[in-house]
């Protein structure tokens, strides 16, 4: 759920908002919300293993999920690597416009 969250919020923000302070602080709330969301829903399937017929959830009971959290923070940095390549894609558009429409 983070990643489908960056993939379609981080591009198009950087893009179309102008401000990076707005544009990073909206993606990085719709991060949140799905991390949060994400991890619950992970925990409660990891819980519920004992009606499932699978043998394994998401998480291992006795074991710290490191690998959860490492990937998650690749997930956020790679969103914020998107949310600054659209404002540098926007950037180097309007320049192009600008020096386009410029009298010689």
């Amino acid at each position: 759920m983070i990643a489908i969250v960056t993939v379609l919020l981080a591009f198009p923000l950087g893009y179309l908002v102008r401000s990076r302070l707005v544009a990073g602080t909206t993606y990085a709330v719709a991060y949140l919300w799905a991390f949060v969301f994400q991890t619950l829903y992970l925990t409660l399937d990891s819980l519920d293993r004992g009606r499932a017929v699978r043998d394994e959830g998401a998480f291992a009971v006795d074991e710290f999920p490191w690998e959860y959290g490492v990937v998650a923070l690749l997930v956020l940095g790679a969103g914020f690597t998107l949310l600054n390549l659209g404002h540098w894609v926007a950037t180097r558009r309007a320049a192009k416009r600008v020096r386009g429409s410029a009298p010689v």
